[in-house]
């Protein structure tokens, strides 16, 4: 702060001027005083020379509480700049009319705007107003070091008589510090930003945006905020003018733009696009399906409509309705209760827990086998075997087997299906994918995936060597020959059974199941579907709308035709 010095010096030197002059003046007034004292040629009772005052300058002591002379502007402007700028706030503070006010906002300058190095330099007043130049210093953290920025502003401060002291002091306000500031605001340096701002790679390395994708607004977000620290991106730092909650009123400068660190995805974007394009071509206001890879366990695809709002691929939670057979039917299987080829019954109606269950439309098959049952989605075969099992079986058999109710390390927010333990009609409920059965499309598309790997795989959509966490392993292995007997019941259903006309164009190694969940209160059942083509496994739900093989089923269609 060289040339600071140079005129603080100056402005010293005039306070020296006045007060010699002040000094001169008092001393010639007090000889005049007392040579009249001591000669009383004046008759008693004439009028004096002298003013009747205690004033010694002989100056009517109104003159002082008018306003300030310029000579008391500059040396007060001047007096107050050198002290704030020497980092006297104590001393500055003390030349204003609100020293408390003054000395919080002087005090907390340095620290919460990171300013040093200040120089002020002010300008010729006009009348009690004083214009200065405020050049200093930010310093500030970024990317692990300490940068520094030069910057400089306008500001003015006003000099006025204080009311008590009849002094010359500067009338405090906020402004004198910045034009911008206002009662209760303050400058402070930090970031542009909470959190670093963090972007969405799809499996190729491009960058995934709401604007492009609003149906993974959510996704997008929720990465941002999972992420962020270990994304590599940085704030950015701003100077900004807070108000006194600390939230940012105005950007001054900024110091370093935000950078934004990126995290990986497996989504693809020929699926991702097609996954999009089926949940709007779907029938009804709502739709919503995942494309999952059955060799990975990736997520190659997400979508809803409405695009806005609430996450049901990933988080919703429905009754999934007979597209869950292919859980009892694997708990059949394994139990020695059901075999494709075997015999089984269908009965139009079959009681358990006190209440009657029948089929859609109370058909029956006669002298039919399990594969038949199933293909047809007769929910009495199901239902029969309910007196055979224990109340926990089919949910320990989903979490064991499938995965279905442990906690998966998705990368972003799911619900991972839930098959709580229940008894009498709600457990035969659970049987045929109602009850207290609840899943979403991720979980029913995993559910197809399974079939098809032959095993459980968590299904993911941030890559687990990005972060290093665990994903959820199943405790129990899908047997190789249930495995085989599984895809063959999906494929007979894809082929002539309930997906048969949704599955007619699909092409590949394929297999499906619909469902139609009846939900209290709601005119029509929830459509449901799931199945697979090679190596790629969809499941949708329309919500009130009908048939699983009519409404959703055609959403899966058109994302396994899409596929690459």
């Amino acid at each position: 702060m060289t040339g600071s010095r140079g005129r603080a010096r100056e402005r010293n030197g005039q306070r020296l001027a006045v007060v010699g002059g002040v000094f001169v003046a008092v001393a010639t007034v007090v000889g005049f005083g007392s040579f009249a004292l001591l000669g009383d040629d004046e008759a008693e009772g004439e009028p004096s020379n002298i003013a009747a005052t205690d004033d010694p300058s002989g100056q009517d002591p109104s003159e002082d509480s008018g306003p300030p002379t310029e000579q008391e502007v500059l040396e007060t402007s001047g007096a107050f700049l050198d002290a704030w700028e020497a980092g006297d706030v104590r001393a500055a503070a003390a030349l204003t009319d609100d020293e408390e006010a003054a000395r919080a906002a002087l005090d907390a300058l340095p620290e919460r705007a990171s300013l040093s190095e200040l120089t002020l330099n002010e300008s010729t007043p006009s009348g009690g107003s004083v214009p200065f130049t405020v050049d200093a210093v930010v310093e500030y953290e970024d990317a692990g070091a300490t940068q520094q920025q030069d910057w400089s502003y306008d500001s003015e401060l006003t000099v006025v008589r204080d009311e008590g002291s009849d002094q010359p002091v500067v009338r405090w306000e906020p402004t004198v510090l910045h034009p911008g500031l206002g009662e209760g605001q303050s400058l402070e340096t930090g970031p542009v930003s909470e959190l670093p701002p963090v972007e969405m790679l799809d499996r190729n390395g491009d960058v995934l945006t709401a604007e492009e994708h609003p149906t993974l607004a959510g996704v997008i977000a929720d990465v941002r905020e999972r992420y962020a620290e270990e994304a590599g991106g940085s704030t950015g730092t701003e100077l900004r003018i807070v108000d006194a909650e600390g939230k940012r009123v105005e950007q001054l400068v900024e110091l370093a733009e935000p950078t934004a660190g990126q995290v990986p995805t497996t989504i693809d974007p020929a699926v991702q696009a097609a996954t999009e394009q089926a949940v709007r071509n779907a029938d009804g206001d709502r739709a919503s399906a995942v494309a999952i890879q059955p060799s990975t366990g990736e997520i190659l695809a997400v979508a809803n409509k409405p695009a806005e709002g609430f996450d049901t691929a990933l988080q919703g939670s429905y009754a999934p309705g007979s597209t869950f057979k292919i859980v009892t039917s694997s708990l059949l299987i394994e139990e020695g209760l059901a075999s494709a080829g075997a015999s089984h019954p269908c009965p139009k109606e079959f009681e358990y827990g006190g209440w009657p269950f029948h089929n859609d439309d109370n058909f029956d098959i006669k002298d039919g086998t399990f594969a038949d049952s199933f293909a047809a989605s007769c929910n009495t075969a199901f239902i029969s075997q309910a007196p055979e099992l224990e109340d926990d079986s089919l949910g320990n058999h989903a979490r064991d087997v499938f995965g279905l109710g442990l906690t998966w390390e998705v990368g972003v927010q799911t619900l991972d299906g839930s098959v709580p333990t229940q008894s009498d009609a709600q457990m035969a409920a659970s049987l045929i994918g109602q009850g207290g059965v609840r899943m979403n499309p991720l979980t029913m598309a995993s559910v197809s995936a399974t079939v098809k790997n032959g095993g459980f795989l968590q299904p993911y959509l941030v890559p687990p060597s990005f972060d290093g966490r665990t994903l959820a392993q199943a405790s129990s292995a899908l047997d190789p020959a249930a495995a085989a007997e599984l895809r063959g019941l999906m494929n007979t259903t894809a082929l002539w059974g309930t997906a048969a006309e949704a599955m007619s164009g699909v092409s590949g190694d394929i297999g499906a199941k619909t469902g139609s969940a009846e939900v209290d209160g709601q005119e029509k059942p929830n459509a449901w579907f799931t199945g697979y083509s090679d190596d790629l496994a969809v499941a949708a739900v329309v919500p009130n709308s009908g048939h699983g093989g009519e409404f959703a089923g055609p959403v899966v269609a058109e994302v396994l035709n899409a596929a690459p």
